[in-house]
């Protein structure tokens, strides 16, 4: 595990992501947010919720693709919060400044319990969950992890590696091979007072309780070779929501999102029709067959699209250019979906 930050090349489609996309950071009391929001803002937000090695970054290909195809996406880091309760109040706050009343959200690992826990303190302004690799309570971590009494006292590389340990490494295919090489780059930007909140959060005793939430509007998705969170706490989350969708993939290991992006864009587009998330694809920047650029609505009203130049926002990008925009304003069909190497039922 070379990871980004340890001296590898970032991803072309990376690359171009943070020359487009602005990153944005909030402070919200003595809470930093730190997250990217883009697509047409009368939609309806997918907020992204990562696991405890991951940041707003790590969502990157689902951002490019669902904001295509005009879907609003909100991709956050989690912020230093200390246990449950405070994150539900934080995350609240973040919603009411951003002006957002009713949320899907699509929880990763730490992230996936993390939405269960909103929902089921929030249940109003939760309208549906995708939950990837997760789990309903955090006992077994806790088990596994006796000096959590003094995280806030270890050093930030043992904390590090003690992080990474929990991601299984190679041999591996190369697509996976790749995503665990970026989410370890993604590893090497989190301060050490990042690090100790995100584990305390995982071992902090608690489960879920009953949702309000119907179990039609959960999509469960999982990858079927392995992944940090055992087997016995999957099938905990299968028990708790029987009548839920579910989609398998094959592989994909820890981060399917990174590795086997076109499976899970699909299907996280097939769950937001399912639950009534309309896109507006007449408010995303276009472009003709030949590749020259298209106007769109959302531009002349000011909205976001993948041709306009970003932000500073605090953050490192590079300028978008006018050849820029014919990249992200493919107009893609229904038709030129690709065919999942998986299932759902």
């Amino acid at each position: 595990m070379k990871g980004a930050g340890g001296g590898a090349a970032a991803p072309g489609d990376y690359v171009y992501f943070k020359s487009v996309v602005p990153l944005h950071k909030i402070s919200i009391g003595p809470k930093l947010w730190r997250y990217y929001d883009f697509g047409p803002k009368v939609v309806p937000p997918l907020v992204c919720i990562p696991g405890i090695a991951g940041t707003a970054d790590v969502y990157y290909k689902q951002i490019m693709s669902l904001c295509m195809k005009g879907y609003r996406v909100v991709s956050i880091d989690v912020p230093q919060v200390w246990n449950h309760h405070e994150w539900i109040h934080s995350f609240e706050k973040f919603l009411d400044s951003m002006n957002i009343h009713h949320v899907h959200i699509y929880g990763t690992s730490l992230g996936g319990f993390l939405a269960q826990i909103f929902a089921q303190h929030r249940p109003r302004r939760v309208k549906s969950l995708v939950l990837s690799n997760t789990f309903l309570e955090t006992h077994k971590f806790a088990a596994a992890m006796p000096w959590s009494p003094v995280v806030n006292w270890t050093p930030s590389f043992l904390l590090k590696r003690y992080l990474l340990t929990g991601i299984r490494d190679g041999p591996h295919e190369p697509f996976i091979a790749d995503s665990v090489d970026f989410v370890v780059g993604q590893v090497e930007t989190l301060s050490r007072d990042d690090l100790s909140s995100r584990l305390m959060l995982n071992v902090n005793v608690a489960s879920v309780g009953s949702l309000m939430l119907p179990d039609s509007l959960i999509t469960i998705m999982d990858t079927n070779d392995y992944s940090a969170v055992p087997q016995q706490l999957k099938d905990q989350l299968y028990e708790r929501y029987p009548a839920a969708r579910r989609a398998v993939l094959k592989t994909g290991g820890d981060f399917p999102f990174l590795s086997r992006p076109d499976e899970v864009n699909l299907y996280l587009q097939l769950h937001l029709r399912r639950v009534g998330v309309e896109p507006r694809p007449d408010l995303v920047q276009g472009f003709t067959q030949n590749g020259s650029a298209g106007g769109s609505k959302d531009q002349r009203e000011g909205g976001d699209s993948f041709g306009d130049s970003p932000g500073d926002n605090g953050h490192h990008g590079i300028g978008a250019s006018d050849h820029d925009v014919q990249y992200c304003g493919s107009d893609l069909h229904d038709s030129d979906e690709p065919i999942p190497t998986s299932t759902i039922y």
